[in-house]
């Protein structure tokens, strides 16, 4: 159900937007360096100050409260391409190998059991066992900890192992991905 607004917050808000938002747009991206983020980031601060309106228009300061909404909201997104950045080093630091005469049917089930477990222990088996990261590197990728990797990890086999009808399915997922990542590589 909507909220019954009040007209005079309504108005009194819409005034703030068009006094602010530009000013708001520029810190965004003065704090990110980027100018395509800069819209979106004083666009999501403003729609969080208009969900928080009866308090932002109450506090003593309006502009300074909206401007530590932009500067939070930019501070998540750097962490948030920082991880980004961490996460596509440990994919491409990987030295690639060449396999002759690649099992394809074997790749092929692999990679449907694979879709078939949940993004998270997909996720560590596939850095586990076919960019082989440790678990320590893979916890760090995923922004979960290294505990969380190894029961994940375990699982994700055991599915496979039941997908596959084989005990050797975390080599056959190294095996298949190792191929598949290598063509991908040299696409790229």
């Amino acid at each position: 159900m909507g909220t019954v607004v009040d007209d005079a917050a309504s108005v009194e808000f819409h005034a703030f937007f068009e006094r602010h938002y530009t000013e708001l747009a520029r810190l965004a991206h003065l704090l990110t360096g980027e100018a395509d983020a800069a819209d979106d980031l004083a666009a999501d601060a403003l729609l969080a100050l208009w969900h928080r309106w009866d308090r932002v228009r109450a506090a003593d300061h309006p502009v300074a409260y909206a401007r530590g909404v932009v500067a939070n909201l930019a501070r998540t997104r750097i962490r948030g391409a920082v991880r980004e950045r961490r996460r596509i080093a440990l994919f491409w630091s990987q030295r690639e190998e060449r396999t002759e005469n690649p099992d394809v049917a074997g790749v092929v089930d692999v990679q449907d059991a694979l879709r078939r477990l949940p993004f998270r222990k997909r996720a560590c088996v596939v850095l586990r066992h076919a960019f082989d990261l440790s678990e320590k590197d893979t916890a760090l990728a995923l922004g979960v900890s290294v505990g969380t990797v190894k029961s994940q990890t375990s699982k994700g086999i055991a599915e496979l192992q039941r997908l596959l009808g084989t005990q050797q399915a975390s080599q056959r997922v190294h095996a298949a991905m190792a191929r598949t990542g290598q063509a991908a590589g040299r696409d790229r």
